[in-house]
């Protein structure tokens, strides 16, 4: 793989601009933008980059920080997953705790924002605290965004829960965006004031990068990953008009500006340090990059992921029309196609040739075809049988050419095949018997057993970490989970395996 980013670089250049304001500021709430840990879409668009080289810098300054987790009543009632993991941002908040603190980490707890009195939220208050996590409400902010008077009042910021912090950094994290982090900074202001204490605010960013043109592929990917959320890229009034220089910035950033500067300036009785929302930002990922040629393509296969996910998310109901737009928006904005991620032309010609051929399932009936592209350029397809999915059989190919296999040894005996669509069908009266990719492994591991073909083969499964994949159909959650097991970076198209649209996704 070609890097295009150097971490140690980044990690200097981070840490040392943190330092300095923690040092200006004496205590600072500092706003982790984005994903704390396993932040796949910034490894994604900068080849190099360490998807926990967050908390490698937190690490640094453990013996300066402790941590707050943010996560808004709404996304724990409505149960919001992260799309990466397949997990809840409630689940998701437990495991980052469990993750932190065993790494050496101080997590202070967690702040519920903008509760209303959802049972969910009380639910998982009490889950949290029966572990002997700290849990705290913030609520609707009255007055927001307008009546500055009564935001910086008892009747605003002063009705929330203080969390009473010791450390000079205080990290303010979430599960995911929209959990209420920039609230909850300004909250804790707003209460150490109220005490006679000092503090400041700064936002540790990664997108969009300031120091890049607004239509670099690298900032136009931040904007695909965030079009549910409306968000939009756009150049910083502020920044301009304070400094004569263009800089880049996201849409609720400068929406957020004015109020903060309002509120800060009255909480403070004195002049808010930031003249644009650039200002308050911390955000040195620009300088880590090493060769623009290899983030700029590697962004644009980004883009090109998130439409294809957003298709499907259309498809099954989970986005509405406009996100779909946008996301297309995006697409002709670069001037892409999906037939330029590499592994979806050759999936649809598997399934094509499958089609023709009168393979498939069922009699050829159901057809489909699913390709992966190996780490030295090579593709390899797989299409749907009456014994496995597309995606399962792709896998099996791809590790029987990495070790050499022939293509006509078979890795998964035919008698634990038939033995788990018996259990399937017959047992537990599944409508579908064909394995999938998740259990399409576990197949795999017991002929590890009696087979050293698949011992060989199997030891191989590593290398599939990291290469791209694509699907004709969209996947079951059994093919999903094996996916995400093997590491790989799917994306499929938008339609069902199936013409019954009810029974598409068992």
């Amino acid at each position: 793989m070609k890097l295009g980013f150097d971490n140690e670089k980044y990690l200097r250049e981070q840490g040392d601009e943190i330092r300095r304001r923690a040092a200006k500021l004496g205590k600072l709430y500092l706003e982790f933008g984005g994903k704390l840990m396993n932040d796949f879409h910034a490894a994604r668009c900068l080849p190099g980059y360490d998807p926990n080289v967050k908390l490698r810098l937190l690490q640094s300054l453990k013996d300066q920080a402790e941590i707050i987790l943010a996560i808004y009543a709404g996304d724990i009632e409505h149960k919001k997953m992260r799309a990466d993991f397949g997990i809840s941002y409630a689940d998701d908040a437990l495991k980052l705790i469990g993750d932190l603190t065993a790494l050496g980490l101080l997590v202070r707890g967690v702040v519920i924002t903008r509760y209303t009195g959802e049972i969910a939220a009380q639910q998982f208050r009490k889950r949290l605290e029966m572990q002997g996590i700290s849990v705290w409400y913030h609520y609707v902010t009255q007055g927001y965004p307008a009546d500055i008077e009564t935001i910086v009042s008892e009747a605003g910021y002063g009705k929330n829960e203080y969390v009473p912090v010791e450390r000079p950094i205080v990290v303010v994290t979430a599960p995911g965006p929209g959990s209420g982090k920039f609230a909850t900074c300004l909250s804790q202001i707003y209460h150490e004031y109220r005490r006679g204490g000092k503090a400041g605010y700064a936002k540790f960013e990664t997108f969009p990068v300031w120091n890049l043109p607004l239509e670099h592929p690298l900032n136009v990917a931040y904007e695909a990953a965030t079009v549910d959320l409306k968000d939009c890229n756009m150049i910083d009034p502020y920044h301009l008009q304070a400094y004569g220089k263009t800089s880049v910035n996201y849409n609720r950033d400068v929406d957020a500006y004015p109020l903060l500067k309002a509120i800060w300036e009255r909480m403070t009785k004195d002049e808010c340090p930031y003249k644009s929302p650039t200002d308050m930002g911390v955000n040195r990922i620009g300088f880590g990059i090493i060769d623009d040629g290899v983030v700029r393509e590697a962004s644009k296969q980004e883009v090109i992921r998130r439409f294809l996910r957003y298709q499907c998310d259309f498809t099954d109901g989970r986005v509405d029309r406009d996100s779909m737009n946008r996301s297309e928006a995006l697409m002709r904005k670069l001037s892409l196609k999906t037939e330029d991620r590499v592994p979806v032309v050759a999936a649809r010609q598997a399934a094509q040739i499958a089609k023709d051929a009168g393979k498939g399932k069922a009699g050829g009936n159901i057809v489909s075809g699913a390709a992966i592209r190996l780490h030295d350029g090579r593709i390899v397809t797989g299409r749907n049988s009456d014994d496995l999915h597309a995606c399962a059989a792709m896998m099996l190919n791809a590790i029987k050419l990495l070790a050499g296999i022939p293509e006509q040894i078979p890795l998964i005996a035919q008698s634990i095949i038939q033995s788990i669509t018996h259990v399937k069908h017959d047992i537990l009266k599944g409508a579908y018997t064909s394995l999938n990719l998740d259990e399409a492994l576990i197949g795999l591991a017991i002929s590890c057993a009696t087979n050293p073909a698949a011992a060989i083969a199997a030891e191989r499964l590593n290398e599939l970490r990291g290469c791209e994949v694509h699907m004709t159909h969209m996947a079951t959650p059994g093919d999903e989970a094996g996916l995400r097991r093997l590491g790989c970076r799917y994306t499929s198209d938008p339609y069902y395996a199936v013409t019954a649209i009810f029974t598409a996704r068992q």
